[in-house]
């Protein structure tokens, strides 16, 4: 992070880090430098050290420094989804023979990732309860070397104390690698609790508008970052101009909209633990909430992301998934409009069967910023 907004609060960083004036025209808006190549002054001679948009794009670059500056870290980086954001931190990080901690309560495509992919590649991993410190250092041995948090966690909202899993993740020698996606860097600073790496899906609060697929890094080392910056060109799974611009505008308004979802969302839960099919809210919010406490010292507030189980089972939640209609149906998060889905059969399908199954009877809900009576009604109507 520059030291020109270290200063400065997130609002203000939010819209101005990164975002500085086009010199040639005085636009106070980054241009898309829609572009593959630049010329050179000589053999070379770079101009800003531009010399081809996979290797560094001045669009991606305003994002990426933006992304910096709101995390709090040294170096941030760009990519072309989430997930390419984690196939590049997990190649970088790791070798064949190594091992890694993640926790019992993963976004299913993370999963995917590790069962699928980065296990066949040699790389171990062990599933631990990470809101449980005991259940952390029990699944840690001496081949160790990251250890991977999603808090809060999908779908089940789990909550885990960064700073607490940061002093293990210390005394094993690994790192620690936080999945900010579900609270946003507006409302929690994984960083500052100790974190080395954080991790986010740009596609969903950053973005904020369901028009944009990304993914980022954002390291608190300098050397870590350069790395990553090596790897991020020598794989390439980047974003484009476009798609970074967009995203470099959906953050201007991150602190508002987040507000606001947390508002919503609040209210909501208390709407459905108050309701008779509904046998069990999971909202870090609700005071009855395991994680209720260490959410509160960690975070601003409590997002907009709630998860809830209802009577009669898979069909029932099925259901009222299908009877929603301001809820739209369907996968992803963090829009301004809300999401309503069903994770075991669909942004979970990839755990069934496995330490991380979801249950069957389990709804989750993306809490727009849509005016809350009118979302309470259409849950009311759905629920029957």
């Amino acid at each position: 992070m520059s030291d020109q907004h270290s200063h400065q609060n997130f609002e203000t960083r939010a819209i101005h880090a990164g975002n500085t004036a086009d010199p040639l025209t005085g636009a106070v808006v980054p241009p898309i430098y829609q572009v593959s190549t630049y010329k050179q002054d000589g053999v070379g001679g770079l101009r800003g050290g531009y010399e081809y948009s996979r290797s560094a794009n001045p669009t991606r670059t305003a994002l990426e420094e933006n992304l910096a500056a709101l995390e709090g870290g040294r170096r941030g980086l760009a990519f072309a989804s989430g997930l390419a954001a984690e196939d590049c931190l997990l190649r970088t990080l790791l070798a064949p023979g190594d091992h890694v901690v993640i926790p019992n309560d993963a976004y299913g495509g993370t999963f995917r990732l590790f069962a699928k992919v980065v296990q066949r590649w040699g790389v171990d991993f062990s599933v631990a309860d990470t809101s449980d410190i005991a259940s952390v250092r029990g699944a840690i041995n001496d081949r160790t070397k990251l250890i991977w948090v999603e808090t809060p966690s999908n779908p089940l909202l789990g909550i885990t104390d960064i700073e607490a899993v940061a002093g293990v993740a210390r005394q094993a020698g690994a790192k620690l690698v936080v999945d900010n996606t579900f609270a946003s860097p507006y409302l929690q600073q994984p960083l500052a609790l100790g974190a080395d790496v954080v991790v986010h899906s740009l596609t969903k609060y950053m973005g904020g508008h369901s028009d944009v697929v990304g993914g980022a890094l954002i390291a608190a080392d300098a050397e870590l970052g350069e790395e990553l910056a090596y790897h991020q060109n020598a794989m390439g799974a980047v974003a484009g101009p476009f798609d970074s611009w967009i995203v470099l505008r959906g953050i201007k308004t991150l602190a508002v909209r987040m507000d606001r979802h947390s508002e919503n969302a609040t209210a909501v839960a208390d709407f459905l633990t108050r309701h008779p099919k509904v046998t069990q809210v999971l909202y870090p919010g609700l005071a009855e909430h395991p994680g209720h406490e260490i959410a509160a010292k960690q975070m601003r507030s409590f997002g907009g992301m709630i998860s809830f189980r209802v009577e009669g089972g898979e069909e029932a939640a099925v259901g009222v998934c299908n009877r929603a209609k301001l809820f739209t149906l369907g996968e992803s998060l963090g829009g301004v409009e809300s999401l309503i889905e069903h994770p075991g059969r669909m942004t979970h399908a990839s755990v069934a069967g496995s330490a991380l199954e979801v249950p069957a009877d389990l709804v989750r809900l993306s809490v727009g910023i849509e005016n809350v009576d009118d979302l309470i009604a259409d849950l009311r109507e759905a629920l029957g």
